[in-house]
């Protein structure tokens, strides 16, 4: 029970702190003609509400990929049209196809940063959450620090809740992934991991240690006989310095 206190309060702590940082500018803010990555994400908002798929990803009168044209993968514009549902509901004036290019308000600034808020409450804390107790050697009191440095940790913080964008919904997806694969359940960590990819092309940065793992010693060899890819232990050994959460994987 005291445990469970004590994650409900790094929690909190953690939320608290992003909403903080959320209460300032934006990177972009007011500059013409691209207004930052804030602008991006209500754009492709516009775009993916107002057109329809097969033009999502396509130079075509109504949509000018030289104005911020969506380079994500597809869950990432299914995101933007979920969200752009919302928006159309609260104020239709935020994703009016054209005529919202480069709106700014104080209460769209709030609908943003709270969507933000919101993805790492449904995807990102969870798997934090379910990871530092279930996969992370040691006491409680240790589990609760490292669950702690996670959700406080500067570097995602920064570039979700001050610059603007939706790192920890990737991520979270691939702790997921990390988690399942944890407790055995490859299929799940294949799927979880999937979906990372299809949020955002830069999870591949996480694919090699995903592989190694699956792969494990029936892992393919080379003409000279040698590996191609280091397995078990020297596996996560050789990419713990890049990826440490995944390195704490069971082998």
């Amino acid at each position: 029970m005291q445990t469970w206190s004590l994650v409900s309060l790094c929690v909190l702590i953690g939320l608290v702190v992003r909403w903080g940082v959320s209460l300032n500018s934006y990177s972009g803010a007011g500059k013409t003609p691209m207004f930052g990555d804030y602008e991006a994400q209500r754009h492709w908002q516009e775009v993916t509400y107002n057109l329809p798929v097969q033009e999502w990803y396509f130079n075509t009168t109504k949509n000018d990929l030289n104005y911020w044209g969506l380079d994500y993968p597809p869950l990432t514009a299914y995101h933007s049209l979920i969200c752009a549902f919302v928006a159309k509901t609260i104020n239709p004036e935020w994703v009016d196809l054209h005529k919202s290019r480069g709106y700014e308000s104080p209460a769209h600034k709030l609908f943003m940063r709270a969507t933000v808020l919101v993805a790492d409450l449904l995807i990102y804390i969870p798997a934090v959450v379910l990871y530092c107790l279930y996969l992370t050697e040691g006491s409680s009191k240790k589990k609760v620090s490292t669950l702690l440095c996670f959700l406080l940790y500067p570097g995602l913080i920064l570039v979700d809740y001050g610059h603007f964008q939706y790192n920890g919904v990737s991520l979270g997806f691939a702790l997921w992934g990390v988690l399942a694969l944890g407790l055995d359940w490859d299929a799940l960590g294949s799927v979880a991991f999937c979906l990372a990819l299809n949020y955002k092309q830069m999870e591949l940065y996480h694919a090699l240690p995903f592989f190694c793992y699956l792969l494990g010693e029936e892992c393919q060899t080379g003409p000279d006989g040698a590996r191609a890819f280091p397995v078990g232990e020297n596996c996560f050994d050789s990419v713990g310095d890049f990826c440490p959460v995944l390195a704490a994987l069971p082998v």
